[in-house]
Protein backbone atom coordinates (compact mmCIF):
# COMPACT_ATOMS: atom_id res chain seq x y z
CA UNK A 1 0.00 0.00 0.00
CA UNK A 2 1.50 3.35 -1.06
CA UNK A 3 0.20 5.13 2.38
CA UNK A 4 2.10 4.45 5.50
CA UNK A 5 -0.79 4.14 8.38
CA UNK A 6 -4.40 4.11 6.52
CA UNK A 7 -6.34 4.19 9.19
CA UNK A 8 -5.29 7.72 10.10
CA UNK A 9 -6.22 8.98 6.99
CA UNK A 10 -9.58 7.96 6.92
CA UNK A 11 -11.12 9.19 10.33
CA UNK A 12 -11.71 5.79 11.89
CA UNK A 13 -13.71 5.37 15.13
CA UNK A 14 -12.48 1.98 16.24
CA UNK A 15 -9.45 2.11 19.30
CA UNK A 16 -6.06 2.80 17.94
CA UNK A 17 -4.43 3.29 21.16
CA UNK A 18 -4.09 2.37 24.69
CA UNK A 19 -1.48 3.70 26.97
CA UNK A 20 -2.40 2.74 30.76
CA UNK A 21 -6.16 3.56 31.52
CA UNK A 22 -6.07 6.20 28.79
CA UNK A 23 -6.87 5.65 25.32
CA UNK A 24 -7.65 7.06 21.30
CA UNK A 25 -9.28 6.07 18.76
CA UNK A 26 -7.73 6.62 15.42
CA UNK A 27 -8.97 9.90 14.43
CA UNK A 28 -8.59 10.93 17.63
CA UNK A 29 -4.69 9.83 17.28
CA UNK A 30 -4.71 11.37 13.94
CA UNK A 31 -6.12 14.93 15.18
CA UNK A 32 -3.85 15.11 18.05
CA UNK A 33 -1.02 14.51 15.89
CA UNK A 34 -1.88 17.33 13.65
CA UNK A 35 -2.01 19.53 16.53
CA UNK A 36 1.56 18.41 17.10
CA UNK A 37 2.43 18.96 13.27
CA UNK A 38 0.99 22.53 13.60
CA UNK A 39 2.75 23.64 16.70
CA UNK A 40 6.38 22.16 15.12
CA UNK A 41 5.69 24.77 11.77
CA UNK A 42 4.90 27.45 14.35
CA UNK A 43 8.21 26.98 15.57
CA UNK A 44 9.85 27.43 12.37
CA UNK A 45 10.53 23.57 12.20
CA UNK A 46 10.59 22.73 8.11
CA UNK A 47 10.66 19.72 6.01
CA UNK A 48 13.61 17.58 6.57
CA UNK A 49 14.30 19.21 10.17
CA UNK A 50 14.95 17.12 13.01
CA UNK A 51 12.95 17.32 15.83
CA UNK A 52 13.68 14.99 19.61
CA UNK A 53 10.80 13.32 21.23
CA UNK A 54 11.53 12.39 25.03
CA UNK A 55 9.90 9.10 24.64
CA UNK A 56 7.40 9.32 27.56
CA UNK A 57 5.47 6.16 27.71
CA UNK A 58 1.89 8.79 26.92
CA UNK A 59 -0.58 9.00 24.14
CA UNK A 60 1.49 12.78 23.30
CA UNK A 61 4.99 11.01 22.62
CA UNK A 62 2.74 8.80 20.10
CA UNK A 63 0.84 11.69 18.67
CA UNK A 64 4.73 13.90 18.58
CA UNK A 65 6.11 11.16 16.48
CA UNK A 66 2.87 10.73 14.10
CA UNK A 67 2.89 14.58 13.77
CA UNK A 68 6.33 14.71 13.19
CA UNK A 69 5.95 12.87 9.83
CA UNK A 70 2.96 15.04 8.96
CA UNK A 71 4.90 17.82 9.22
CA UNK A 72 7.79 16.29 7.00
CA UNK A 73 10.07 16.49 10.30
CA UNK A 74 12.87 14.14 10.83
CA UNK A 75 12.06 11.93 14.51
CA UNK A 76 14.71 11.37 16.80
CA UNK A 77 13.74 9.48 19.81
CA UNK A 78 15.69 10.31 23.22
CA UNK A 79 15.52 7.93 25.83
CA UNK A 80 14.46 9.30 29.05
CA UNK A 81 17.91 7.98 30.84
CA UNK A 82 20.10 9.67 29.05
CA UNK A 83 23.12 10.79 30.85
CA UNK A 84 24.58 14.45 29.65
CA UNK A 85 27.08 13.65 28.07
CA UNK A 86 25.26 10.98 25.70
CA UNK A 87 22.93 13.53 25.26
CA UNK A 88 25.25 16.24 23.95
CA UNK A 89 26.27 14.06 21.58
CA UNK A 90 23.11 13.43 19.97
CA UNK A 91 22.13 17.24 20.44
CA UNK A 92 25.47 18.13 18.53
CA UNK A 93 25.28 14.73 15.66
CA UNK A 94 21.32 15.62 14.78
CA UNK A 95 21.85 19.34 14.70
CA UNK A 96 18.04 19.34 16.40
CA UNK A 97 15.45 22.44 15.56
CA UNK A 98 13.08 21.07 18.43
CA UNK A 99 12.60 19.44 21.37
CA UNK A 100 8.93 17.71 22.24
CA UNK A 101 8.20 16.70 25.62
CA UNK A 102 5.02 15.76 27.15
CA UNK A 103 4.21 18.18 30.07
CA UNK A 104 2.42 15.66 31.79
CA UNK A 105 6.28 14.15 32.86
CA UNK A 106 9.65 16.19 34.18
CA UNK A 107 12.06 16.62 31.58
CA UNK A 108 14.80 14.44 31.92
CA UNK A 109 17.29 16.94 30.94
CA UNK A 110 17.34 20.67 29.50
CA UNK A 111 18.75 20.94 26.35
CA UNK A 112 20.71 24.05 25.67
CA UNK A 113 20.46 25.80 22.67
CA UNK A 114 17.44 23.99 21.35
CA UNK A 115 13.37 25.19 21.64
CA UNK A 116 11.64 22.73 23.75
CA UNK A 117 8.16 22.44 23.54
CA UNK A 118 6.23 20.83 26.12
CA UNK A 119 2.60 19.57 25.40
CA UNK A 120 -0.09 17.16 26.59
CA UNK A 121 -2.40 17.20 24.02
CA UNK A 122 -5.67 16.15 24.21
CA UNK A 123 -7.47 14.12 21.83
CA UNK A 124 -8.91 16.23 18.38
CA UNK A 125 -10.59 14.01 15.99
CA UNK A 126 -9.21 14.96 12.89
CA UNK A 127 -7.96 13.19 9.77
CA UNK A 128 -3.92 13.26 9.15
CA UNK A 129 -2.87 14.69 6.03
CA UNK A 130 -1.13 11.37 3.39
CA UNK A 131 1.99 10.01 4.68
CA UNK A 132 3.34 8.34 1.12
CA UNK A 133 5.41 5.40 1.28
CA UNK A 134 8.73 6.83 -0.01
CA UNK A 135 12.58 7.54 0.55
CA UNK A 136 11.95 10.17 2.60
CA UNK A 137 13.72 9.66 6.24
CA UNK A 138 11.38 8.95 9.37
CA UNK A 139 13.26 7.81 12.17
CA UNK A 140 16.96 8.44 13.57
CA UNK A 141 17.60 5.46 15.70
CA UNK A 142 21.01 5.71 17.44
CA UNK A 143 22.71 2.47 18.10
CA UNK A 144 24.23 1.82 21.52
CA UNK A 145 27.49 2.81 20.98
CA UNK A 146 29.41 -0.51 21.62
CA UNK A 147 31.89 0.30 19.64
CA UNK A 148 32.14 4.20 19.98
CA UNK A 149 29.92 7.14 20.19
CA UNK A 150 26.50 6.48 19.05
CA UNK A 151 26.02 6.68 15.46
CA UNK A 152 22.30 7.63 14.19
CA UNK A 153 20.73 4.75 11.58
CA UNK A 154 18.41 7.09 9.38
CA UNK A 155 15.22 5.06 8.65
CA UNK A 156 12.88 6.32 6.00
CA UNK A 157 9.30 5.41 5.67
CA UNK A 158 9.75 3.02 3.05
CA UNK A 159 12.09 1.15 5.41
CA UNK A 160 9.43 1.11 7.84
CA UNK A 161 6.51 0.03 5.36
CA UNK A 162 8.92 -3.10 3.90
CA UNK A 163 9.34 -4.46 7.34
CA UNK A 164 6.08 -4.13 8.83
CA UNK A 165 4.34 -5.85 5.60
CA UNK A 166 6.87 -8.86 5.64
CA UNK A 167 6.07 -9.33 9.25
CA UNK A 168 2.87 -9.14 8.80
CA UNK A 169 3.00 -11.92 6.37
CA UNK A 170 5.39 -13.59 8.74
CA UNK A 171 3.22 -13.50 11.62
CA UNK A 172 -0.30 -13.46 10.00
CA UNK A 173 -0.38 -10.37 11.61
CA UNK A 174 -4.29 -8.94 11.10
CA UNK A 175 -6.46 -5.77 11.83
CA UNK A 176 -7.84 -8.41 14.20
CA UNK A 177 -4.89 -8.23 16.44
CA UNK A 178 -4.26 -6.16 19.56
CA UNK A 179 -0.45 -6.09 20.54
CA UNK A 180 0.48 -5.73 24.30
CA UNK A 181 3.79 -4.93 25.08
CA UNK A 182 5.70 -2.61 27.76
CA UNK A 183 8.85 -2.04 25.69
CA UNK A 184 9.96 1.21 25.42
CA UNK A 185 9.41 3.49 22.77
CA UNK A 186 13.37 4.25 21.67
CA UNK A 187 13.99 0.83 20.02
CA UNK A 188 12.82 -1.13 16.81
CA UNK A 189 10.63 -3.75 18.72
CA UNK A 190 8.68 -0.92 20.60
CA UNK A 191 8.27 1.99 18.50
CA UNK A 192 8.76 0.42 14.73
CA UNK A 193 7.00 -2.87 15.40
CA UNK A 194 5.34 -2.11 18.31
CA UNK A 195 3.55 1.57 17.47
CA UNK A 196 4.51 2.38 13.79
CA UNK A 197 3.28 -1.71 13.07
CA UNK A 198 0.13 -1.88 14.99
CA UNK A 199 -1.05 1.47 13.00
CA UNK A 200 0.19 0.17 9.23
CA UNK A 201 -1.39 -3.39 9.93
CA UNK A 202 -4.60 -1.68 11.25
CA UNK A 203 -4.94 -3.43 14.67
CA UNK A 204 -4.08 -1.51 18.35
CA UNK A 205 -1.81 -1.32 20.44
CA UNK A 206 -2.20 -1.67 24.40
CA UNK A 207 0.71 -0.22 25.86
CA UNK A 208 1.69 -1.15 29.21
CA UNK A 209 4.00 2.19 30.99
CA UNK A 210 5.41 0.05 33.64
CA UNK A 211 6.00 -3.81 32.81
CA UNK A 212 4.94 -5.92 35.86
CA UNK A 213 3.50 -9.50 35.02
CA UNK A 214 -0.28 -8.39 36.45
CA UNK A 215 -0.32 -5.01 33.94
CA UNK A 216 0.41 -7.78 31.34
CA UNK A 217 -2.21 -9.70 32.29
CA UNK A 218 -4.73 -6.78 32.83
CA UNK A 219 -3.86 -5.85 29.19
CA UNK A 220 -4.17 -9.65 27.90
CA UNK A 221 -8.01 -10.05 29.37
CA UNK A 222 -8.95 -6.65 28.03
CA UNK A 223 -12.37 -7.26 26.82
CA UNK A 224 -12.38 -4.96 23.80
CA UNK A 225 -9.27 -6.90 22.03
CA UNK A 226 -10.30 -9.48 20.04
CA UNK A 227 -6.93 -11.23 20.01
CA UNK A 228 -3.81 -10.70 21.01
CA UNK A 229 0.06 -10.74 20.33
CA UNK A 230 2.69 -10.46 22.96
CA UNK A 231 6.02 -8.85 22.04
CA UNK A 232 8.53 -9.00 25.25
CA UNK A 233 12.16 -9.59 25.70
CA UNK A 234 13.71 -12.08 27.67
CA UNK A 235 13.91 -10.52 30.99
CA UNK A 236 10.06 -9.67 30.68
CA UNK A 237 9.61 -13.56 29.60
CA UNK A 238 11.34 -14.83 32.80
CA UNK A 239 9.75 -12.18 34.89
CA UNK A 240 6.32 -13.83 33.52
CA UNK A 241 7.16 -17.46 34.18
CA UNK A 242 8.42 -16.86 37.70
CA UNK A 243 5.33 -15.25 38.46
CA UNK A 244 3.28 -17.60 36.28
CA UNK A 245 4.73 -20.71 38.37
CA UNK A 246 3.23 -19.34 41.16
CA UNK A 247 -0.01 -18.29 39.99
CA UNK A 248 -2.28 -20.47 37.57
CA UNK A 249 -4.33 -17.46 36.82
CA UNK A 250 -1.70 -15.92 35.19
CA UNK A 251 -0.02 -19.04 33.60
CA UNK A 252 -4.02 -19.44 32.46
CA UNK A 253 -3.44 -15.80 30.74
CA UNK A 254 -0.62 -16.76 28.74
CA UNK A 255 -2.45 -19.18 26.58
CA UNK A 256 -4.48 -16.53 25.63
CA UNK A 257 -2.39 -14.46 22.79
CA UNK A 258 -2.02 -15.42 19.41
CA UNK A 259 1.43 -15.28 19.26
CA UNK A 260 3.70 -14.95 22.24
CA UNK A 261 7.35 -13.00 20.74
CA UNK A 262 10.37 -12.09 21.87
CA UNK A 263 13.93 -10.37 20.90
CA UNK A 264 16.73 -7.93 21.02
CA UNK A 265 18.09 -10.98 22.79
CA UNK A 266 17.93 -14.98 22.63
CA UNK A 267 15.88 -16.37 25.07
CA UNK A 268 17.65 -18.86 26.69
CA UNK A 269 16.52 -22.90 26.57
CA UNK A 270 15.32 -22.46 30.15
CA UNK A 271 12.90 -20.25 29.76
CA UNK A 272 11.77 -21.61 26.36
CA UNK A 273 11.34 -24.85 28.64
CA UNK A 274 9.42 -23.06 31.23
CA UNK A 275 7.20 -21.29 29.39
CA UNK A 276 6.08 -24.09 26.87
CA UNK A 277 5.53 -26.16 30.58
CA UNK A 278 3.28 -23.35 31.73
CA UNK A 279 1.14 -22.11 28.22
CA UNK A 280 1.57 -25.89 26.17
CA UNK A 281 3.16 -23.05 23.10
CA UNK A 282 6.59 -21.93 22.54
CA UNK A 283 7.84 -18.11 22.31
CA UNK A 284 8.19 -17.59 18.34
CA UNK A 285 12.06 -15.63 18.69
CA UNK A 286 12.80 -12.61 16.26
CA UNK A 287 16.37 -10.87 14.98
CA UNK A 288 17.35 -7.77 13.99
CA UNK A 289 19.16 -4.29 14.32
CA UNK A 290 18.26 -0.36 13.61
CA UNK A 291 20.32 -0.62 10.85
CA UNK A 292 18.52 -3.23 9.32
CA UNK A 293 15.16 -3.21 11.09
CA UNK A 294 13.46 -7.56 11.48
CA UNK A 295 15.34 -9.26 9.43
CA UNK A 296 14.29 -13.11 10.23
CA UNK A 297 11.57 -14.43 12.43
CA UNK A 298 9.94 -17.50 13.09
CA UNK A 299 6.60 -17.76 11.18
CA UNK A 300 3.56 -18.42 13.04
CA UNK A 301 2.64 -21.22 10.98
CA UNK A 302 5.91 -22.78 12.23
CA UNK A 303 6.28 -23.94 15.65
CA UNK A 304 9.49 -22.03 17.60
CA UNK A 305 12.79 -23.98 18.28
CA UNK A 306 15.01 -23.06 21.11
CA UNK A 307 17.94 -21.09 19.85
CA UNK A 308 16.92 -20.10 16.10
CA UNK A 309 15.42 -17.19 15.37
CA UNK A 310 13.55 -18.24 11.99
CA UNK A 311 14.07 -18.02 8.19
CA UNK A 312 14.69 -14.90 6.53
CA UNK A 313 11.70 -12.69 6.36
CA UNK A 314 10.01 -12.60 3.02
CA UNK A 315 11.80 -9.74 0.68
CA UNK A 316 14.93 -10.47 2.81
CA UNK A 317 18.22 -11.91 1.19
CA UNK A 318 20.59 -13.10 3.98
CA UNK A 319 24.27 -14.77 3.73
CA UNK A 320 26.54 -16.18 5.70
CA UNK A 321 30.56 -15.07 4.88
CA UNK A 322 34.15 -15.43 6.08
CA UNK A 323 37.22 -13.27 7.13
CA UNK A 324 37.23 -12.34 3.72
CA UNK A 325 33.65 -11.29 3.26
CA UNK A 326 33.26 -14.96 1.33
CA UNK A 327 29.66 -16.69 0.79
CA UNK A 328 29.25 -19.36 3.16
CA UNK A 329 27.28 -22.27 1.72
CA UNK A 330 27.04 -24.35 4.84
CA UNK A 331 23.84 -25.74 6.04
CA UNK A 332 24.94 -27.80 8.71
CA UNK A 333 23.91 -25.90 11.97
CA UNK A 334 28.00 -25.93 13.02
CA UNK A 335 30.03 -23.36 10.18
CA UNK A 336 29.85 -19.90 11.57
CA UNK A 337 30.35 -16.60 9.52
CA UNK A 338 28.86 -13.06 9.60
CA UNK A 339 25.67 -12.57 9.09
CA UNK A 340 25.00 -9.91 5.90
CA UNK A 341 21.85 -8.55 4.63
CA UNK A 342 19.99 -6.77 1.82
CA UNK A 343 16.30 -6.41 1.65
CA UNK A 344 14.38 -2.93 0.99
CA UNK A 345 14.76 -2.75 5.39
CA UNK A 346 17.92 -1.54 5.00
CA UNK A 347 18.91 2.05 6.19
CA UNK A 348 19.71 5.09 4.39
CA UNK A 349 22.84 5.19 6.38
CA UNK A 350 24.45 6.77 9.05
CA UNK A 351 24.23 10.52 10.17
CA UNK A 352 27.10 12.22 8.96
CA UNK A 353 29.22 9.50 8.92
CA UNK A 354 29.58 8.34 5.35
CA UNK A 355 33.33 6.61 6.31
CA UNK A 356 30.92 4.25 9.13
CA UNK A 357 28.12 3.66 6.31
CA UNK A 358 30.89 2.46 3.66
CA UNK A 359 32.74 0.55 6.44
CA UNK A 360 29.10 -1.85 6.77
CA UNK A 361 27.45 -1.21 3.80
CA UNK A 362 28.61 -2.39 -0.18
CA UNK A 363 27.63 -0.83 -3.19
CA UNK A 364 25.26 -4.09 -3.95
CA UNK A 365 23.10 -2.85 -0.73
CA UNK A 366 24.70 -5.84 1.40
CA UNK A 367 24.76 -4.85 5.33
CA UNK A 368 27.14 -6.15 7.26
CA UNK A 369 26.09 -6.91 10.65
CA UNK A 370 28.67 -7.65 12.76
CA UNK A 371 26.93 -10.47 14.26
CA UNK A 372 27.38 -14.32 14.19
CA UNK A 373 25.73 -16.85 13.03
CA UNK A 374 25.32 -20.84 11.90
CA UNK A 375 22.41 -21.85 9.15
CA UNK A 376 20.71 -24.95 9.95
CA UNK A 377 19.81 -27.07 7.06
CA UNK A 378 15.76 -25.75 6.68
CA UNK A 379 17.47 -22.33 6.16
CA UNK A 380 16.80 -21.49 10.35
CA UNK A 381 19.38 -18.85 11.94
CA UNK A 382 21.00 -19.23 15.17
CA UNK A 383 22.59 -15.72 16.40
CA UNK A 384 25.78 -17.02 18.15
CA UNK A 385 26.66 -13.28 19.06
CA UNK A 386 28.59 -10.35 17.92
CA UNK A 387 31.68 -10.65 15.55
CA UNK A 388 33.86 -8.07 17.45
CA UNK A 389 33.55 -9.77 21.03
CA UNK A 390 31.78 -13.45 20.81
CA UNK A 391 33.90 -15.15 18.19
CA UNK A 392 36.60 -17.11 19.97
CA UNK A 393 39.36 -18.65 18.09
CA UNK A 394 40.95 -21.49 20.64
CA UNK A 395 42.97 -24.39 19.60
CA UNK A 396 42.44 -23.96 15.81
CA UNK A 397 38.77 -23.77 16.67
CA UNK A 398 36.13 -20.82 15.56
CA UNK A 399 33.84 -21.03 18.80
CA UNK A 400 30.67 -18.90 19.15
CA UNK A 401 30.20 -17.65 22.78
CA UNK A 402 26.80 -17.64 22.51
CA UNK A 403 26.25 -21.12 22.07
CA UNK A 404 28.41 -21.63 25.24
CA UNK A 405 26.56 -18.65 27.18
CA UNK A 406 23.19 -20.72 25.84
CA UNK A 407 24.60 -23.72 27.56
CA UNK A 408 25.79 -22.37 30.73
CA UNK A 409 22.72 -20.80 31.59
CA UNK A 410 20.74 -24.36 31.72
CA UNK A 411 22.55 -25.13 35.19
CA UNK A 412 19.60 -24.54 37.64
CA UNK A 413 22.09 -22.58 39.90
CA UNK A 414 23.38 -19.49 37.31
CA UNK A 415 20.64 -16.30 36.68
CA UNK A 416 23.56 -14.84 33.92
CA UNK A 417 26.96 -15.37 32.11
CA UNK A 418 29.23 -13.83 29.63
CA UNK A 419 31.92 -15.79 27.72
CA UNK A 420 34.68 -14.11 26.31
CA UNK A 421 38.12 -15.45 24.73
CA UNK A 422 41.09 -14.07 26.70
CA UNK A 423 44.92 -14.31 25.34
CA UNK A 424 46.75 -17.81 25.63
CA UNK A 425 49.87 -18.56 24.81
CA UNK A 426 48.77 -22.36 23.86
CA UNK A 427 45.77 -22.09 22.63
CA UNK A 428 45.50 -18.36 21.26
CA UNK A 429 42.62 -17.86 23.01
CA UNK A 430 40.73 -19.52 25.94
CA UNK A 431 37.36 -19.55 26.67
CA UNK A 432 36.30 -17.77 29.92
CA UNK A 433 33.51 -17.61 31.70
CA UNK A 434 31.76 -14.87 34.19
CA UNK A 435 29.06 -16.25 36.12
CA UNK A 436 26.15 -14.64 38.27
CA UNK A 437 24.76 -17.07 40.58
CA UNK A 438 21.14 -16.98 40.79
CA UNK A 439 19.55 -16.04 44.87
CA UNK A 440 20.03 -18.46 47.35
CA UNK A 441 22.00 -20.51 45.07
CA UNK A 442 25.60 -21.58 45.76
CA UNK A 443 28.52 -22.69 43.23
CA UNK A 444 31.61 -23.51 45.39
CA UNK A 445 32.70 -26.21 43.33
CA UNK A 446 33.06 -25.13 40.20
CA UNK A 447 33.66 -29.23 38.69
CA UNK A 448 29.81 -29.39 39.33
CA UNK A 449 28.98 -26.61 36.47
CA UNK A 450 32.24 -27.96 34.50
CA UNK A 451 30.59 -31.34 34.63
CA UNK A 452 27.17 -29.77 33.66
CA UNK A 453 29.18 -28.11 29.94
CA UNK A 454 31.27 -31.05 29.30
CA UNK A 455 28.08 -33.56 28.88
CA UNK A 456 26.47 -30.90 26.65
CA UNK A 457 29.17 -29.53 24.59
CA UNK A 458 32.70 -30.61 22.41
CA UNK A 459 35.34 -30.36 24.38
CA UNK A 460 36.85 -27.27 22.88
CA UNK A 461 34.14 -25.65 23.36
CA UNK A 462 33.98 -25.55 27.52
CA UNK A 463 35.42 -23.11 29.82
CA UNK A 464 38.78 -23.15 30.79
CA UNK A 465 38.30 -20.84 33.40
CA UNK A 466 35.02 -19.75 35.10
CA UNK A 467 34.64 -16.56 37.57
CA UNK A 468 32.18 -15.95 39.92
CA UNK A 469 30.74 -11.85 39.77
CA UNK A 470 28.02 -10.21 41.44
CA UNK A 471 26.89 -8.63 38.45
CA UNK A 472 28.05 -8.06 34.57
CA UNK A 473 29.11 -5.08 33.55
CA UNK A 474 26.43 -3.40 31.23
CA UNK A 475 26.03 -0.02 29.03
CA UNK A 476 23.27 2.58 29.07
CA UNK A 477 20.95 0.33 27.13
CA UNK A 478 21.44 -2.85 29.23
CA UNK A 479 24.00 -4.76 27.06
CA UNK A 480 26.54 -6.09 28.39
CA UNK A 481 30.04 -4.88 27.74
CA UNK A 482 32.30 -8.01 27.66
CA UNK A 483 35.78 -6.01 26.74
CA UNK A 484 35.25 -4.51 30.38
CA UNK A 485 35.32 -7.96 31.80
CA UNK A 486 38.83 -8.74 30.78
CA UNK A 487 39.78 -5.10 31.42
CA UNK A 488 42.96 -4.82 34.20
CA UNK A 489 41.05 -3.62 37.41
CA UNK A 490 42.06 0.11 38.51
Amino acid sequence: MSELFPRLVSRESRLALQVGDASWTCAELAGAALLHAAATERSGVRVGDRVAVWAHPSLSTAAAILGNMAAGAVTVLLSPKLGSHELTHIVNDASLKLVFSDSGYPTPREVDGVVCLRERYEPSEGSLRSLEVNDSPALILYTSGTTGPPKGAVITRGNIAANLDALAQAWEWTDRDTVVHSLPLIHVHGLVLGLLGSLRVGGALHYVPRFSPDGIAAALTDSRHDRTVLFAVPTMYHRLAEAAESDAGLAEVLKRPRLLISGSAGLPLREHQRIQRLTGRGVHERYGLPETLITCGVPASHAPTPGFVGPPLPGVELALVDDMRRPINAHDDETIGEVVVRSPSVFAGYLNRPDATAAVLDEEGWFYTGDLATRAKDGSIRILGRRSTDLIKTGGYRVGAGEIEACVLGHPAVAEVAVVGAPDDDLGQRIVAFVVVRPGEDIDQLTALNDFVAERLSPHKRPRDIRIVEKLPRNAMGKVQKKRLLAPRP
